[in-house]
């Protein structure tokens, strides 16, 4: 099984104190503000499993809130964990693509 291009991240970094910077093997560079990337968690603590409706309050997200340390989860995604201590969200490369284009993503 071959790799998407737009979906297999060849770099992933810290871009100064509010955005993730992640290169993509089709050639492609993307930025994501570490802020929305942390709105947009959707594990079962951030969304209802059930009804996909978000349970997080946006409010309760500092508006400074950054990656403390982030790990890869096989080939496939990251995990974040995050200065206002949250760290249970995979962020599986095809939804930071879709994310970084404005998407929605799966």
């Amino acid at each position: 099984m071959e790799n998407d291009p737009r979906t297999t991240a060849t770099d992933l970094r810290q871009q100064g104190a509010t955005s993730l910077a992640i290169s993509w093997l089709d050639g492609a560079q993307t930025v994501l503000e570490v802020r929305d990337l942390r709105l947009a968690c959707a594990c079962a603590h951030c969304v209802d499993e059930w009804t996909g409706e978000n349970r997080l309050d946006p409010d309760s997200v500092p508006d400074d809130v950054h990656p403390t340390q982030i790990e890869a989860v096989g080939r496939y995604a990251i995990q974040i964990q995050w200065s206002d201590g949250h760290d249970s969200g995979i962020y599986p490369y095809a939804r930071l693509r879709a994310l970084s284009e404005g998407v929605a993503g799966p």
